[in-house]
């Protein structure tokens, strides 16, 4: 019998994410061809154009892993931060040849990049990549868990800072000071390198926001009691 050997991708593909994060796409020993698509979003608001780092390995931060190269993705319509959809789509053929593409699904604009040789490394090569996936594993993971906490602390300052702005009237202006000193707080704590401390003020800054909704959820109720008008509204139900 004819024995068919299958080609597969020896090192992990992917790109940078937020905070120098390595986000896989594909795998290590994915059978070739392959086609993979990730739905990525920005991280500022009013951002027009996202940089594609194109990276292959085995280390959860992009810095230690190879790069096969990058390129940009312009034109994107300025927007709030995490509403531009925009597709990272990875496709590697039977050659081995992978092409890498970033479309906003908003206006159809589309960059891609073509690696004809996204793993020119040796055997012995590939081996040290994956061993020292394994030797760093305990303090990767830990410098990973550090950059995610960061990460949230950003998100949930954008957060408070948006719902200040836009229900700053049925904000309570005790609660409204809190929020803005918390804000603050967590802002300084993000210069330094205490992780902890950190976590700790982006968990009270979201337990403040958290009750901040509650309020003034128990005030739209309270709102739609006392009012004797009743409006009937029209949806329609999608399957």
């Amino acid at each position: 019998k004819d024995i068919v050997l299958l080609d597969v991708t020896p090192l992990s593909l992917g790109i940078e994410t937020q905070g120098g994060i390595f986000t896989k796409l594909i795998e290590r020993n994915t059978t070739i061809p392959t086609r993979k698509s990730q739905i990525f979003t920005t991280a500022a608001d009013n951002q027009t154009a996202v940089d594609i780092h194109v990276l292959q390995g085995e280390r959860p931060m992009a810095k230690d892993n190879i790069s096969l190269g990058r390129f940009q993705l312009v034109g994107i319509p300025p927007a709030p931060r995490g509403v531009p959809q925009i597709e990272v789509t990875f496709d590697i053929d039977a050659n081995g040849i992978l092409n890498v593409s970033a479309k906003d699904l908003g206006t159809g604009k589309e960059q891609a990049m073509k690696i004809t040789a996204p793993h020119k490394l040796s055997e012995e090569e590939i081996k040290k990549k994956i061993e020292e996936a394994k030797k760093y594993a305990e303090e990767d993971r830990k410098r990973q868990k550090e950059v995610e906490i960061r990460n949230n602390a950003d998100s949930m300052i954008y957060t408070a800072e948006k719902t200040l702005n836009e229900l700053s009237e049925k904000i309570p202006s005790d609660k409204k000071e809190n929020i803005e000193k918390l804000i603050k707080e967590l802002k300084d704590e993000l210069k330094g390198d205490d992780i902890t401390k950190i976590k700790s003020k982006t968990e009270e800054l979201t337990k403040a926001i958290q009750e901040i909704g509650a309020t003034i959820y128990q005030q739209v109720q309270q709102e739609s009691k006392d009012s004797d008008d009743t409006i009937d509204a029209d949806y329609e139900v999608k399957d």
